[in-house]
């Protein structure tokens, strides 16, 4: 695991928090931060890290398992798989499109135009923000 790898979760979020936990595992692995082979916080570690229960962790990697991005091996932990970067990126690119179109979509229901959309992503660019940050 790499020491510089840090979780949280809103718990104030509407997106439930095993979630939370494996979209940051994804895009993690998108964004190179992980790579196959290396190996991600334990259900405790991160239970601990982020202050929930590890039944709630034990979820996210079990869901992260199934679609080929982790595996658990006994006695070496829950590591990333070669194919999970290929996954990652795709399924993240799908959400982040999708979250982006929605956004934009209620922009324009309340009446902003363009020129002040663009203002608005471009300074939540600027913000820096990790996903999920409390407000």
């Amino acid at each position: 695991m790499q020491d510089s790898l840090q979780f949280s979760v809103n718990l104030d979020s509407p997106i439930a928090v095993y979630v939370q936990i494996e979209n940051q595992v994804m895009f993690a692995i998108a964004s190179g931060r992980l790579s196959a082979g290396d190996r991600v916080p334990s259900a405790r570690e991160m239970s601990t890290m982020i202050g929930v229960n590890t039944n709630t962790v034990i979820k996210a990697y079990r869901d992260l398992e199934l679609m080929g991005i982790v595996q658990t091996r006994r006695g070496i932990g829950v590591t990333v798989t070669d194919r999970a970067f290929k996954i990652a990126t795709g399924k993240s690119m799908q959400m982040v499109q999708a979250h982006l179109r929605e956004a934009v979509g209620e922009c324009i229901a309340v009446g902003l135009k363009p020129t002040d959309i663009r203002s608005a992503v471009s300074a939540a660019v600027d913000s820096g923000i990790p996903p999920y940050a409390s407000n």
